[in-house]
């Protein structure tokens, strides 16, 4: 046995929520990679080899029920990569409220057990969410989903930008309360990444920091390269780690706010409410 053996998830079994494609999928391949269980739900096809593949629509909290089911317990990491676009209807859902549910009955079943770690994948949009935080306590505090969207909608909020600012003020608020249950919650935030995803959304999502890609001589992330990390931080190697957005953008949003990539400081400091 070495030092390294932190880094692997031997005997680990491994849920992974929207793993089908992009992000959610190459998560998966690191996980089974690394010797855990893995089950993968999704809306979409699963074709992941070695994965046990269970449907789910996060829009449909008996659709989750019924797949948490299906997949049984305990699971000992949780990756919450499932994410859609502005204009998709229940984007709140897919993208937050159906994670929170999911989480919620497995907490409320004990089924992460002490040494367990949830990892969520958030996104540009999400950061800045500390000048929003009492709307977003107020949110997360609705424990039924139906009246957290109904919530959402009324004010003008079922969107991306608020679905991922919600991801990160959960991560911060639950990191303490679930840390007392020796579970760690964590989450990631992507720069570009080239996912289906953005390149149904080319332009906004893949076009953003292209300057100060080229500039250092790199393209966009590929899905491994975010899937890395997001189990990095579910495994016993990040121990010490809770309750953080980890930023993974090759440092483009460190040099824009920092005025060392002064083309882009402008968008940074908006996305982080310094404005």
């Amino acid at each position: 046995m070495s030092l390294f053996d932190a880094f692997r998830l031997d005997g680990k079994r491994v849920l992974v929520v929207g793993g089908a494609t992009g992000m959610g999928a190459a998560a998966a391949e690191v996980a089974l990679g690394l010797g855990a269980e893995v089950t993968v739900l999704d809306i979409a096809e699963i074709t992941t080899v070695g994965a046990k593949a269970v449907h789910v629509d996060l829009r449909d909290t008996a659709s989750i029920d019924a797949a948490l089911a299906a997949a049984g317990a305990p699971f000992h990491v949780v990756l919450c990569a499932a994410g859609v676009a502005d204009g998709t209807e229940g984007i709140e859902k897919t993208n937050f409220l159906g994670h929170k549910y999911l989480l919620e009955r497995l907490l409320a079943a004990d089924a992460l057990p002490r040494g367990s770690a949830i990892g969520f994948i958030s996104s540009a949009a999400g950061l800045g969410w500390e000048k929003n935080l009492d709307d977003l306590k107020v949110y997360l505090a609705i424990e039924d989903v139906a009246e957290a969207s109904a919530w959402a909608i009324e004010r003008k909020r079922a969107d991306y930008v608020w679905s991922k600012q919600s991801i990160c003020a959960y991560v911060a608020t639950q990191a303490m309360p679930l840390l007392a249950r020796g579970i760690r919650i964590n989450a990631i935030c992507p720069g570009p990444t080239d996912t289906p995803l953005a390149r149904a959304n080319a332009e906004t999502w893949l076009g953003f920091g292209a300057g100060y890609r080229a500039e250092v001589g790199i393209e966009a992330a590929t899905p491994l390269e975010q899937g890395y990390p997001l189990v990095f931080l579910c495994s016993d190697a990040a121990a010490g780690i809770s309750g953080i957005t980890l930023i993974t953008d090759a440092g483009h949003f460190a040099a824009g706010n920092t005025g060392v990539w002064p083309a882009d400081t402008g968008a940074v400091h908006y996305l982080l409410g310094k404005f």
